[in-house]
């Protein structure tokens, strides 16, 4: 089912569109190096395949876990030689890139500077940190995207249909494709292994018939519908309540369904101001900290890091103090109460600022004991007003203390 031309490619619209790097590359004759950056089953060997045959030049591929040193430079003698006797270039293909070393690395460098093939470079890991800045400089990087499941079922249609494929001969119940879409987590080849294992059990194939052969139970799990809001509600409920048991149970159930890790994490990250905040500050950076794993490897690994901050989430003490405090804050606001800065806390650093008035009087905290000072900070509609009232739970209790000597110190008490 590999594409012949770009034209069939499914995906990577931002990639594929007139005039992009690819499409240059296709209608030149010019070689051309790139590295083609992306999650597995995203099309980064179609890709070089689609190129090669479209040109007509010659693919020669060279896997980075068992190739070395000896295989690149044989590699690239042939291709100049090719070049040579008959003008026929070749498109070099290095799947997992980033496994080569440095020396590995460097034997490409002359067959790229000097243009003597065309090379692509397909990686999973972030070129900046795996690839010799010498090769990336000279050649284009383009990232590829995870399939949508629009993508995924587009590609499980047309392998059903099309005589490349199993060309009508088994037939796809509506439910089962979307057990395959959702199993594929944006991964056309793990997809086609999916189908392709189901047809091989049976012609007519049923959720049953998927479930079998790939043994896994298909999670009824609709990320549009009910079971979407139900499952995050009860994720954030049961780590609202202090189950890291129920909530890993959801983490799962979502991780299963092929639901956007992305989503999951973002909700973590707002879980931790919203139901834990100043109880335990640490809490927000492990939230950001897993959200960013997430985007930077994908699944299956970055699973691991949103189990880390679930863990760290449902452990650990909880307070809305925050979520109260602005909420007050912009329910004040909403109302009109809003009043004029104080003069003494306004902008003094442009000219003319002095002779509206602007600082006069402002009290530099650095400059007093305890780095406090009496003055009036809030507009005078709202002052007085207490906004966060924390708890005493976690650490929090320590900043409750700190809080209310220093609100009873600012407001005269």
């Amino acid at each position: 089912m590999r594409p012949r031309t770009l034209d069939e490619v499914i995906g990577q619209r931002h990639l594929l569109g007139p005039g992009t790097p690819l499409r240059r590359l296709v209608e030149s004759e010019a070689p051309m190096s790139l590295f083609l950056w992306g999650p597995p089953g995203t099309g980064k060997t179609t890709l070089a395949y689609v190129v090669s045959n479209v040109t007509k030049r010659r693919f020669v591929e060279v896997s980075a876990v068992s190739a070395g040193v000896k295989d690149v430079r044989a590699a690239i003698d042939t291709a100049k030689r090719e070049l040579g006797m008959t003008g026929r270039q070749t498109v070099l293909f290095v799947d997992e890139v980033h496994r080569f070393n440095k020396a590995q690395q460097d034997a490409l460098l002359p067959a790229v500077e000097n243009r003597w093939v065309t090379f692509i470079g397909a990686t999973t890991e972030n070129p900046f940190f795996s690839v010799i800045s010498p090769l990336l400089s000279r050649s284009l990087l383009l990232t590829l995207e995870s399939l949508s499941d629009d993508d995924v079922r587009v590609v499980l249609e047309r392998a059903v249909s099309d005589e490349r494929g199993l060309g009508g001969r088994a037939t796809l119940a509506p439910e089962a494709l979307e057990h395959l879409v959702r199993l594929a987590g944006g991964d056309a080849r793990r997809s086609l292994t999916y189908l392709e294992a189901a047809a091989l059990l049976a012609d007519d194939i049923t959720v049953e018939v998927v479930e079998k052969a790939v043994d896994k139970a298909a999670v009824r799990y609709d990320r549009q519908g009910d079971q979407h809001y139900d499952v995050i509600s009860a994720f954030i409920k049961s780590m609202r309540g202090s189950d890291a048991d129920a909530a890993l149970h959801y983490l799962a159930r979502m991780i299963e369904a092929g639901e956007d890790p992305r989503f999951i994490a973002r909700r973590i990250v707002i879980f931790a101001s919203e139901d834990v905040g100043m109880a335990d500050p640490t809490c927000l950076q492990t939230a950001v900290a897993a959200a960013q794993a997430v985007q930077l490897i994908g699944l299956p690994e970055g699973q691991i890091n949103l189990a880390h901050a679930v863990i760290h989430c449902a452990l650990a003490p909880k307070s809305n103090a925050v979520v109260k405090a602005i909420g007050a804050a912009i329910g004040d606001v909403r109302r009109g109460l809003i009043g004029q800065v104080p003069g003494h806390l306004r902008d003094a650093h442009y000219p003319g600022a002095a002779k509206l008035g602007h600082g006069d009087g402002y009290k530099y905290p650095h400059d007093f004991e305890h780095g406090l000072v009496r003055q009036d900070y809030a507009p005078e509609q709202v002052r007085g007003k207490r906004y966060y009232e924390p708890t005493k739970h976690g650490g929090e209790g320590v900043l409750a203390e700190r809080w209310a000597r220093i609100r009873d110190f600012l407001r005269g008490s």
